[in-house]
C-alpha cells in the first residue's frame, strides 16, 4: 500500500516537487501537470518520482463526459483522451475521472443521471476514450458519486461487464457513495462490500472523512480524516491486503496543515 495526498505549496521545477513530497511523508504522488505541458517537463516529473521510489497514483480528467453542448462535449472527451495518453506515457497507476452529469453542473445531480439511457451512453463514450488510446500500462476509471453511475458495487459492475475493456479499472471513494443515514452510520458494510466485490478490478483510493449535520433534512458533509465518522481502521486494513503498490490518496482539504495532520492520523492506524 502506498499513501499520497496534494502538495500545498509552490514550487520551482520537478526535483522541488519530489522533495515536497517526499517531506509531507508521501509514496504515492498526484502527478502535477497535464499534457499540454512540453515533454521535457512532463519527462522531468516523471525521472524526479522514479528517483525517489514515488509511484504516479493518478491523472486526472475531471470534466463533464454527459455534456449537452456538442461543442464542449466533443471538447471534453477529446481532454480525456488526451488526459489517458498522459497516464499512459507517465505509467500512472489510473487516469480518473467523473461519469457526468446531465445537469447544467459538471458535477452535479439530476435525474437523468441514473437511468437506463445514460447508463448506455457512458459505457459508448468510455469504450471510445479507451479505444482511442489502448493503453499499455495504465487504465481509465470512474469515481464513484452519489447521484451518478457508478453509484454502487453492482453498478460499478455493471460498468465493468459492459464496457468490457481491458484497460477500464476501478477507482475507490467511500464517501463519495455515503449518501444516506444508514450508510453514514454502518461504513465500514460499505467499505468492506466494495473491497470484496472490487478489488480484484481496483487500482486507487481517495480518502477523506464524512461527519452529518445536525440540520433537516440530511447535510453529509467532508472533512479531515479523523474528524468524522469513516470507519479508517476498516479502509487501512483492506488496502494494506491489496498490491504493494496500491494507492490511497487524501484528497480536498484545504491546508498543507490538513494534509500534514492526515497523515499523522494514518499513519496511527498503519502503526
Amino acid at each position: 500500500m502506498r499513501i499520497g495526498g496534494h502538495v500545498k505549496d509552490t514550487w520551482a521545477n520537478a526535483e522541488v516537487w519530489a522533495q515536497l513530497n517526499i517531506d509531507m511523508g508521501y509514496t504515492a504522488v498526484y502527478f502535477p501537470v497535464n499534457y499540454k505541458s512540453d515533454i521535457q517537463t512532463i519527462d522531468s516529473y516523471i525521472k524526479a518520482a522514479k528517483e525517489r521510489d514515488l509511484i504516479i497514483a493518478e491523472v486526472g480528467v475531471w470534466n463533464n463526459l454527459l455534456e449537452k453542448n456538442k461543442g464542449k462535449l466533443n471538447a471534453n472527451i477529446d481532454y480525456a483522451i488526451k488526459q489517458l495518453e498522459l497516464s499512459d506515457y507517465v505509467g500512472a497507476s489510473c487516469c480518473v475521472n467523473i461519469s457526468g452529469s446531465c445537469s447544467d453542473i459538471w458535477d452535479g445531480p439530476h435525474k437523468e443521471n441514473l437511468t437506463a439511457q445514460t447508463f448506455d451512453r457512458i459505457v459508448a463514450i468510455t469504450q471510445n476514450i479507451i479505444d482511442e488510446v489502448k493503453p499499455k500500462y495504465t487504465c481509465y476509471s470512474l469515481e464513484p458519486m452519489p447521484w451518478m453511475y457508478p453509484d454502487s458495487t453492482q453498478t460499478y459492475l455493471d460498468l465493468i461487464n459492459n464496457i468490457n475493456r481491458e484497460n477500464f479499472c476501478v477507482h475507490f471513494d467511500f464517501v463519495n457513495v455515503i449518501n444516506s443515514v444508514e450508510k453514514y452510520y454502518n461504513n465500514d458494510v460499505v467499505i468492506k462490500e466494495w473491497f470484496e466485490k472490487l478489488s480484484p478490478y481496483a487500482k486507487s483510493c481517495h480518502v477523506k472523512d464524512i461527519i452529518i449535520g445536525n440540520e433537516l433534512t440530511l447535510h453529509l458533509n467532508e472533512c479531515r480524516p479523523g474528524t468524522g465518522n469513516m470507519d479508517f481502521n476498516t479502509i487501512i486494513e483492506s488496502a494494506q491486503k491489496m498490491d504493494d503498490d496500491f494507492c490511497v490518496m487524501l484528497e480536498h482539504m484545504e491546508s498543507k496543515s490538513d494534509y500534514a495532520k492526515s497523515m499523522v492520523f494514518l499513519n496511527s492506524i498503519i502503526n
